[in-house]
């Protein structure tokens, strides 16, 4: 009798949801695959609970878990935070940054359990296929990648479809309330797409949010906070020292309750389509407001005006799922150089969703006031104005004399 052939191992990131629920087993029946689901815990809220029985019942050989929460805020967001990075003028890119977190320990599982491939769930019209995909690429180019969106086989694209396979599969899926939006949560922020959203031209419902108030809904009267830095990182809230994790999901607690980080905004995919979110970020919004007023008082001119540049660079990089590149590496070596004197403290007032500044102060300080007033003193002497005047618009001036001559020569 022939030894019955071992199934092949893929390692699927998991999540619980109806999309990756119906994968599982569909990777199954289709390829005969042995399935290992893997999720990641990055602080979305109660997500997780039972996921590992949800797995096991949808047909996977194995569930694993992994607490990230710590390694997600120390290796990725503080060092996004120090770069300025925001991409198109609002999004603070709280699931740009989650995936290629997600993939590497993915990788790291396939390694360990011998998988021969990683899958994933994200469809082919979206970012998150290019943030997965490229992290595998990056980290293991020999582990086979297995999309089923984009698999001519696979026909559970719409809801209808998934809900019925599921049911013939007995596959535990919650019915009890149909999810309205797309969304993605973790420490930094949750996302909402689809449904009345993907017109612009409709106003987000108050309904729709999660981790903050409705603006309408916000207290009467503002609360401060005070963040301390320390080299371009946040470690005291209050004048407490706070792990990452804490300080943001306190953060998000109390930016919450006054609506602060709602952002609408319609982006640019990497795939080429434009695409309308609105984003909560409360605790991600204090934090980057907070890192940019510490910079303003500790950069030198030169320096800022740059990193202006390459934070726009890295926000890019991060959006494109390009984390694990080399010029995001090169990138974090200029970004910590400039972080050196980025120490201090900005406290922040919390009002009716905005986060505004209410007090900077740092020992690294740039801002002289005796320089900075408008008393006169020995510390400048405004002749020197004149010929710092003259030489630096010497260019405009000859510009400007032979323009005047041909004008003349003209009439």
């Amino acid at each position: 009798m022939a030894k019955k052939q071992q199934a092949k191992k893929v390692v699927l990131a998991y999540s619980g949801g109806l999309d990756t629920s119906v994968i599982l087993p569909w990777l199954k029946e289709t390829y005969g695959y042995e399935v290992i689901a893997f999720a990641a815990e990055l602080g979305q809220g109660d997500e997780l609970a039972g996921i590992k029985k949800k797995a096991l019942a949808s047909g996977a050989s194995k569930c694993i878990v992994k607490d990230l929460r710590r390694e997600f805020v120390d290796e990725y967001v503080w060092p996004m935070l120090k770069s300025g990075a925001v991409y198109e003028n609002g999004y603070l890119l709280g699931t740009s940054i989650a995936r290629p977190l997600i993939a590497k320990h993915q990788v790291e599982v396939a390694h360990a359990e011998k998988a021969i491939g990683v899958a994933h769930g994200a469809t082919g019209k979206g970012n998150d296929q290019v943030r997965f995909e490229l992290t595998f690429m990056a980290l293991d180019p020999s582990l086979q990648i297995i999309a089923p969106w984009k698999d001519p086989k696979f026909k559970l694209t719409s809801r209808e479809a998934a809900v019925d396979y599921a049911k013939k599969h007995k596959i535990p899926i919650d019915q009890s309330k149909r999810k309205i939006y797309s969304r993605d949560r973790n420490l930094w922020h949750i996302s909402h797409e689809g449904a009345d959203l993907e017109d612009p031209a409709n106003e987000p419902k108050d309904s729709l949010f999660v981790m903050s108030q409705p603006v309408s809904k916000t207290p009467a009267k503002p609360d401060y906070v005070t963040i301390g830095f320390h080299e371009g990182i946040p470690v005291k809230l209050d004048g407490k020292l706070t792990s990452g994790v804490k300080m943001i999901e306190a953060l998000n607690d109390i930016g919450g309750k006054h609506g602060v980080g709602q952002i609408d905004i319609v982006e640019n995919r990497l795939v080429g389509m434009k695409s309308r979110g609105v984003y909560e970020t409360p605790g991600g919004t204090i934090l980057t407001t907070a890192h940019s007023a510490l910079e303003d008082l500790t950069l030198e001119r030169e320096t800022a005006h740059y990193k202006q540049q390459v934070a726009l660079k890295y926000a890019e990089l991060v959006y494109y799922g390009l984390w694990f590149s080399p010029l995001r590496e090169a990138l974090d070596a200029f970004v910590n150089m400039t972080q050196r004197n980025v120490t201090g403290d900005v406290r922040l007032k919390l009002f009716k969703g905005r986060c505004t500044l209410a007090g900077t102060k740092s020992r690294n300080s740039l801002y002289q006031m005796d320089l900075a007033s408008f008393k006169m003193g020995a510390e400048y002497d405004q002749m020197d104005a004149t010929g710092f005047i003259r030489l630096f618009g010497l260019p405009m001036r000859v510009a400007g004399l032979v323009d005047r001559k041909a004008h003349k020569n003209g009439k």
